[in-house]
């Protein structure tokens, strides 16, 4: 199989938990956990729409993705610059790029995030979406939360949520959810 038809995946080991990083074409399509319930169907979506088999490996890409973790994890980085490549319908991705709007030090909720896109009725949808989210914390899908301010779900589960919010100090792990 050529490159163009190959998504390369490697594991991260996160202090939140595993991660698979995943690039295609250049950049990074995947970012997900590997405890994640839908993980399967991502996988499912990325080989259809991409038309492309995964295969172990790394690329610069990857190389890069990792690099950026590590120091965001050390709260050496607070925005990411790896390409992404979104794959998914275009609701999808107008909500995915709305997440890149979301700064650091920074939430908002389902209903917000609806709005933002001009969907204000969409709030089911839009979780939906942020729950389809293939390239998790690039695409900072932990910074919506609900709109009484608790946590909701996430893919990595909510402890995994809840230590990516205090590593960007928004939430208190006093805090209700």
């Amino acid at each position: 199989m050529n490159e163009k038809n190959t998504i390369k995946i490697r594991l991260y080991d996160s202090p939140c938990g595993r991660l698979l990083l995943g690039s295609f074409g250049g950049k990074l399509c995947l970012c997900d956990w590997q405890i994640e319930k839908r993980r399967e169907h991502v996988g499912r979506r990325l080989r259809k729409l991409l038309r492309a088999d995964f295969e172990e490996g790394t690329s610069g890409i990857i190389e890069r993705a990792a690099r950026q973790l590590d120091e965001y994890f050390a709260g050496e980085r607070k925005e990411f610059d790896a390409p992404l490549l979104f794959v998914g319908t275009e609701f999808q991705k107008a909500v995915w790029r709305d997440l890149l709007r979301i700064p650091y030090g920074a939430t908002i909720s389902y209903g917000e995030m609806a709005r933002r896109i001009c969907v204000p009725k969409a709030v089911r949808a839009v979780a939906n979406a942020n729950g389809a989210n293939a390239i998790s914390i690039f695409a900072p899908c932990h910074r919506v939360i609900g709109s009484n301010h608790t946590l909701t779900g996430y893919g990595g589960g909510l402890d995994a949520k809840r230590l990516l919010l205090e590593l960007e100090s928004y939430y208190s792990l006093s805090g209700t959810d």
